[in-house]
């Protein structure tokens, strides 16, 4: 336990343990992110802030624990123990690596809390995560999936203005390989981290290409990439249609480009789809949330000792059109505190599903060696105060997605046009 007195903090809100992939297909990023603390001790850490006196750093739940209980010397004598049995009788012992056994038992630890959010990374995984979550990387602006018939890594969205599209690559186009290796049965990961790399170096694509008669050898110079979070259109009597995939630090920028876009285009009524967004950076959600809500609370958080954080909204901009939210059953943590706000404010309607229901905080603490564990620290309130863990928020409008209908030809989604149907009875 000694990694743990010297430990540093990064403290991280609302973010969904796991994003959705189809099998074998695009890479989704883990959303976990959110805000950064790195002093030791600053106000608001639930380490220091009105901890009661005396209260052991090891106490669990309504349980006080003495370091002495977790690491004592028949604890330390049996782990010597088995290591001395798996040493001198494991047969399999090309398969023993020590990193990994105490990997295995960092994660127990935290297995041990049954709660699934409450997690150990490896500085790799920490790392990688911290990237993930920026929503910028370096590279060169695509998704990629592998495709089934071929078993070739496929790009299937090249990003606006990326290094990419700036080199001719096209969605639908094959990757034979990358840098001259071999991309046919390589794991998704592997071609990726191949793509991958340092800003304004160059990685050669071969690509195969329909209409094309032989490969294509496309040199593409990786940047710093944005990953698009928000996509916007005008659809029919001026409303616009605005679309927060997830809360990444890039998140709030793209937003206020969209909402603006959209106003000096006149639009008449808002809808907003967060369906199947599984949550973010607090700070990110915040300032959408100012960007549209009148002055007040936007959400509190209250943790273990009573400690009470609010986040509230100037309201100098509140929206003044009408306004609908979509969501789903996969809406999850900071889209639901979203939703929350904009359903209690009475500013807009909810339709589609009930959403996921996460409503406690995660913290993120990194360890001396890099190393982080995720805790479970506070739950977090609605601005009337309700807390919506593994309940979700209900919809005004209750309406499913017909996904006969949304995958036929004509692509008809049943939950947008009941958002539609009821806005253009609103607007003036």
């Amino acid at each position: 336990m000694e990694e743990l007195n010297k430990e540093k903090t990064r403290s991280f809100w609302l973010g969904l343990l796991t994003g959705a992939a189809s099998a074998g297909a695009v890479l989704t990023l883990i959303i976990c992110v959110f805000i950064f603390v790195f002093e030791r001790g600053k106000a608001g850490d639930p380490l220091t802030a009105n901890k009661p006196s005396g209260t052991n750093p090891f106490s669990i739940g309504n349980q006080t624990v003495e370091k002495s209980d977790i690491v004592d010397n028949e604890f330390i004598s049996k782990v010597n123990r088995i290591n001395e049995l798996i040493d001198n009788y494991f047969y399999f012992e090309e398969n023993v690596n020590i990193d990994d056994i105490k990997t295995s038992m960092y994660d127990g630890m935290l297995a041990s809390l049954d709660d699934r959010y409450s997690v150990y990374y490896t500085p790799e995984e920490l790392e990688t995560m911290f990237t993930e979550s920026d929503g910028r990387y370096y590279g060169i602006g695509s998704y990629v999936t592998i495709d089934e018939t071929s078993n070739l890594p496929m790009l299937s969205g090249v990003f606006e203005e990326s290094p990419a599209q700036k080199a001719g690559l096209r969605d639908g186009d094959l990757i034979y390989e990358v840098d001259g290796t071999a991309a046919q049965g390589l794991s998704l990961n592997d071609v990726v981290s191949l793509i991958k790399g340092p800003i304004d170096t160059d990685v050669v694509l071969t690509i195969i290409r329909d209409g094309e008669s032989d490969y294509l050898h496309i040199t593409v110079t990786r940047g710093r990439v944005e990953t698009p979070t928000v996509n916007h259109k005008m659809l029919e009597n001026k409303i616009g249609y605005l679309q927060i995939t997830e809360f990444d630090d890039v998140t709030l920028s793209q937003f206020e480009n969209a909402y603006d876009d959209l106003k000096k285009n006149g639009m008449k009524a808002l809808i907003i789809d967060l369906r199947s967004n599984p949550g973010g950076n607090l700070d990110t959600v915040v300032g959408i949330c100012d960007d549209i809500l009148p002055a007040g609370i936007i959400t509190y958080t209250v943790d273990k000792y009573g400690n009470r954080e609010e986040y509230a909204c100037h309201g100098n901009n509140p929206i003044d059109i009408p306004l609908a939210v979509l969501v789903n059953e996969y809406s999850a943590s900071a889209s639901e505190l979203m939703t929350g706000a904009i359903r209690d404010y009475k500013v807009g309607v909810v339709v589609g599903k009930t959403t996921f229901g996460k409503g406690i905080v995660q913290q993120i603490y990194t360890l001396s060696d890099n190393s982080g564990i995720k805790l479970t620290t506070s739950r977090y309130y609605t601005p009337n105060g309700e807390c919506i863990h593994e309940v979700g928020i209900a919809p005004d409008i209750e309406v499913e997605l017909d996904t006969d209908l949304y995958y036929a030809e004509d692509s008809v989604d049943t939950q947008l046009n009941a958002a539609v149907d009821y806005i253009k009875g609103k607007i003036r």
